[in-house]
């Protein structure tokens, strides 16, 4: 289904203990599958407990990069974005970027 060229990455974060994603799931992630050249994202999904965040979520991030902080992506999330996880979509993201950069750069 997915190019040899893409990595999977996952970025994690904590969100409140009364979020519904606390509940089933003990914290937030996000999947990442990553064109290992480019660092665009090609598909996206996470821990979210209604499917119309899920679909929401990946709209956000879907061409964008996973190789640099992307600081408008950022304000698109905080300005788009109005559950309790909003904070935590961000750290995952975060968490993404960093490990995705550990392991393109094991690579080379």
């Amino acid at each position: 289904m997915y190019d040899r060229n893409t990595v999977y990455i996952v970025g994690n974060a904590r969100t409140t203990s009364d979020n519904a994603i606390t509940q089933n799931f003990n914290s937030f992630f996000i999947g990442f599958v990553v064109d290992r050249t480019t660092g665009e994202i090609v598909d996206v999904s996470c821990s979210a407990t209604i499917s119309t965040t899920e679909k929401f979520i990946a709209s956000l991030f879907l061409g964008k990069t996973l190789k640099y902080f992307d600081q408008n992506l950022e304000e698109e999330i905080k300005s788009r974005y109005f559950g309790s996880s909003q904070k935590a979509i961000i750290v995952a993201y975060k968490d993404g970027i960093k490990k995705y950069n550990e392991a393109i750069c094991k690579k080379s």
